[in-house]
């Protein structure tokens, strides 16, 4: 598992509320949640590398059907 290290968030209280609502619906912590936010929107932007603990994204090797 990857190192985590500890990181204070100031944060406006609405915010806060929804992601743990949605938390909650999604079966996780509120730490797990804001993380997994946090690396879908790091890979949807291209930002993700493979040492961020994601995988690489696929290749699209459409040339190959």
């Amino acid at each position: 598992m990857a190192e985590r290290k500890p990181f204070l968030l100031r944060i406006d209280r609405a915010v806060l509320d929804a992601v743990q609502r949605w938390a909650n619906d999604d079966l996780r912590s509120l730490n797990g949640q804001i993380e997994f936010l946090l690396r879908d929107a790091l890979r949807r932007a291209g930002r993700a590398r493979p040492s961020d603990g994601e995988s690489a994204p696929p290749s699209d090797d459409s040339s190959s059907t």
